[in-house]
């Protein structure tokens, strides 16, 4: 009898499909594999083959990741192109392992971050770092865009975006293009609006920063956070 094929399933049950219902978490290690797979055999599915494989290594994710093109063009259903596929995606979740996530431990720190971001610009821009708990950046994000000499913060977009990025913290930095390093009084009751809706959230202000090409103000260093 026929294996059926993956298509043949109730739509909940294709792991495609499932994984655009119910996210990538809820799929299991087989159905991982058989979207990398992508087409199985008349007799068994791509599913079955991830399967078969992930027997082989007796589910040992480790050993999985250390197969080859040779090794893996020994199951039926997959030749080079799948196993090249395969061993790429492989690669890739060895080499993020290796990431570390930069670390803010200083106003300094924020700068040099900022740097490639926000030098030489003739307008304002308001941009915003995403830490976890470690203070390390999960996210760098442009909030806005304005003039020469402000720009609008829509503080709902903002906070959107940290709890998208599921931040403990943020650290906010706008530039001064004037390359006047003192925060005006609107630079001032934004940070303390920002930093009052974030208490609500459960969410810390780290700094807010002003970013000139010569330096940095930090409300955190001169006491004003």
């Amino acid at each position: 009898m026929k294996k059926r094929s993956i298509k043949s399933w109730a739509e909940e049950d294709q792991p495609r499909e499932k994984l655009l219902q119910k996210g990538v978490s809820a799929l299991s290690n087989a159905e991982l594999l058989s979207i990398l797979i992508g087409k199985g055999t008349v007799q068994h599915s791509a599913l079955d083959i991830g399967k078969q494989i992930l027997v082989r290594v007796n589910h040992d994710l480790m050993h999985l990741a250390r197969l080859n093109v040779q090794d893996l063009v020994q199951f039926k259903g997959i030749g080079n192109t799948k196993a090249v596929t395969l061993v790429a995606a492989f690669e890739l979740a060895r080499r993020r392992k290796g990431i570390q996530k930069p670390k803010i431990k200083t106003a300094q720190d924020a700068y040099e971050h900022f740097k490639p971001y926000l030098s030489d610009l003739y307008r304002e821009e308001f941009w915003m770092l995403c830490l976890n708990r470690q203070l390390q950046i999960l996210q760098t994000i442009q909030i806005s865009k304005g003039g020469l000499n402000a720009t609008m913060v829509d503080i709902r977009l903002l906070f959107k975006a940290a709890l998208e990025n599921f931040s403990t913290s943020i650290l906010l930095c706008h530039n001064h293009p004037s390359g006047q390093l003192h925060p005006s009084k609107q630079d001032i009751q934004l940070t303390q609006k920002i930093k009052s809706a974030a208490v609500y959230l459960d969410i810390e202000v780290a700094d807010h920063l002003i970013f000139t090409d010569n330096g940095y103000y930090s409300f955190v260093e001169n006491g004003l956070l």
